[in-house]
């Protein structure tokens, strides 16, 4: 059972959720507790990241000290008209197009 120290709330459902990183680089969320009908693989890599991937017909089963999950946007209730994303508002100084010379 994996702990719980990198469990935080959905921002749009309020679920427990956990941010993984995939093996191409990007971020995904999963359910924070394991769930066996899930179809992805998740474990904590030797610095302490959270890894997520797929279960596929190449590597069909879990492997050392993975666990799975579901992915959070298969699961998440965000209420009704809220916006899929979620949005932060913007700060930081705008860059203005280069000029010619």
């Amino acid at each position: 059972m994996p702990s719980d120290h990198d469990v935080v709330r959905c921002g749009l459902c309020g679920a427990r959720i956990r941010w993984t990183v995939t093996a191409s680089g990007a971020a995904q969320s999963v359910n924070a507790d394991p769930d066996p009908s899930g179809n992805t693989a998740v474990f904590t890599d030797g610095t302490g990241r959270v890894r997520s991937r797929g279960i596929s017909k190449e590597r069909p089963t879990l492997e050392h000290a993975e666990w799975l999950a579901r992915p959070h946007i298969a699961d998440c209730a965000r209420p009704l008209g809220a916006p899929t994303r979620q949005t932060h508002p913007r700060t930081g100084v705008r860059r203005q197009p280069r000029r010619p010379r």
